[in-house]
């Protein structure tokens, strides 16, 4: 029978002095060296019948290395790797779970580009990483972290200029004003665009800075894009303060592109104009509106809302007025998409992580460096969007079967094959 208790690792009467970390990166290192010891003795036994002449082993032990001080996601440790003699003609040992001249882990690589765009500036870089990591963090200098925004530079520059291949069926557009180094102007911000390809999955496609009101800043924006290869999306969603919609509407290749605006951006501006007493009944039925079943009801909704405010506020009324097509244009796309649609969120959660980075680095920086830090973390952060639901039926919106209130119907086309089979 199994002795349990023999199989517990014994405790020395120092650990218990440790703090937490202290045996998370004692622990750590002990591990480590177990498995590299695993790791030689596996190698030596799979070729411990390889003798020599005189009967010698040609694969055996050979001591232990210089230490060498690891930084893991645990902290900072030092080990001893064992060695090995591999005396075969142009074979030689290595490890695959200590590589040669490794100092930090692929996680604590990916880590220094995280920290530093979340707020960390290059002068506080080393001392921050060295109290999270402990003493003896290698790799951490300034101008380590200067050349890697030079890469990043780099990497933003090729990325601008990469063809665009892929379909997309919508498009969302905001400008977004983050505390990153905007420089002086405070109506500086970052047009943001993200895109829905026919397969579902979101893809970033512009970070560019400039201004949320200016038909020209986005209208360059948009020209890019198309000289590119993008071909006008069937819907886009944005803020109707964007002067991306002008520029929409005269960048040639876009003009059949329907508009959807924010229900977001919409219900704070109309709250805004009512005294906050009557906000909670007013956003309630703007909910009712929004998230209507079809359009009728929606309409139905509205003519509520109206005849609650519109004698006392009629700003607010006049909002709510104000681009209704443009609200309800949904109603007429599949209606798996319509929690997608009606909001810019896409761009809205996803820019809170950018967001982070606020009074670190002091002074006005380039609006380059900032679109360059912001593509980064957006770049991060595209490996984690989902696809749209219902994605099964992009190819039907970019093909241009027609829908009524989320439900499809026959297109033209379909009319037309069927018609002889009548």
């Amino acid at each position: 029978m199994l002795n349990l208790v023999t199989a517990i690792p014994s405790v020395r009467p120092e650990d218990v002095r440790l703090t937490l970390d202290e045996i998370a990166r004692e622990g750590a290192r002990r591990m480590l060296i177990e498995a590299l010891q695993a790791e030689v003795s596996d190698y030596i036994d799979k070729f411990k019948d390889l003798r020599d002449e005189a009967g010698k082993r040609l694969v055996v032990r050979h001591g232990k290395a210089e230490p060498r001080r690891l930084t893991l996601g645990a902290g900072t440790v030092e080990l001893q790797a064992p060695r090995v003699k591999d005396r075969r003609p142009g074979e030689k040992f290595s490890s695959q779970i200590l590589p040669a001249y490794l100092r930090k882990s692929p996680k604590v690589e990916n880590l220094l580009p995280i920290l530093y765009l979340k707020g960390l500036s290059s002068s506080d870089f080393r001392s921050a990483l060295t109290e999270f990591f402990g003493e003896g963090t290698l790799g951490l200098s300034a101008s380590a972290i200067v050349s890697l925004e030079r890469s990043w530079e780099a990497d933003f520059k090729a990325w601008k200029k990469k063809r665009i291949t892929d379909r997309y069926a919508y498009l969302f557009a905001d400008g977004v004003h983050v505390s990153v180094r905007l420089g002086e102007d405070k109506r500086l911000c970052l047009l943001v665009l993200i895109g829905v390809a026919e397969n579902g999955e979101k893809h970033l496609l512009a970070v560019e800075p400039g201004y949320r009101e200016s038909k020209e800043s986005c209208a360059q924006v948009l020209r890019d894009l198309r000289d590119r290869g993008l071909e006008a999306p069937v819907l886009a969603v944005g803020d109707g303060a964007l002067g991306f919609w002008s520029a929409l509407r005269e960048t040639a290749g876009f003009e059949k592109t329907r508009e959807q605006r924010c229900w977001l951006h919409k219900m704070g501006n109309i709250l805004n104009d009512l005294p906050k007493r009557v906000q909670p009944r007013a956003k309630g039925l703007l909910h009712e509106i929004m998230y209507a079943e079809n359009r009728a009801t929606a309409v139905l909704a509205k003519k509520k809302f109206l005849s609650e405010f519109h004698q006392k506020f009629p700003k607010a009324a006049a909002k709510l007025e104000k681009d209704w097509s443009e609200l309800t244009a949904f109603f007429a796309l599949p209606a798996a998409h319509w929690t997608h649609l009606r909001t810019t969120n896409p761009i809205e959660s996803t820019f809170s992580t950018v967001r982070l980075r606020t009074n670190v680095t002091r002074g006005a920086g380039s609006p380059v460096a900032a679109a360059t830090m912001a593509f980064k973390l957006l770049q991060d952060a595209e490996n984690t969007w989902n696809r749209i639901r219902g994605y099964d039926e992009i190819p039907n919106v970019l093909g241009g079967v027609e829908y009524v209130n989320g439900v499809m119907v026959a297109s033209p086309s379909t009319v037309h094959q069927e018609a002889p089979a009548a």
